[in-house]
């Protein structure tokens, strides 16, 4: 599955795949507006086969199919001091 990605210029590491080169309709009006600016980043040949960094390529693909859309959202920072507490508990 063809695939095209783009950045949020206001938000840090938040990313929009769009199974349509520029084409948005899919996404709610309030969504797409959350994004402010976006930025083509690539296009992408997603396969069941093929690893992402970030996510679960079976969810992409799923949601691309059904919505037409998948949000990549920042990955959540964890300051050091909770991580340590979190590794002492376990």
């Amino acid at each position: 599955m063809l695939c095209f990605i783009y950045k949020s210029l206001k938000k840090e590491e938040l990313y929009l795949y769009v199974d349509k080169k520029d084409d948005f309709s899919a996404l709610p009006e309030n969504l797409f507006n959350s994004f402010g600016s976006l930025q083509f980043v690539m296009e992408l040949q997603l396969s069941a086969e093929r690893k992402l960094a970030r996510e679960d390529v079976g969810k992409v693909i799923a949601s691309l199919e059904s919505k037409g859309f998948y949000v990549q959202m920042p990955p959540v920072m964890v300051p050091p001091a909770l991580r340590v507490a979190n590794n002492r508990l376990h």
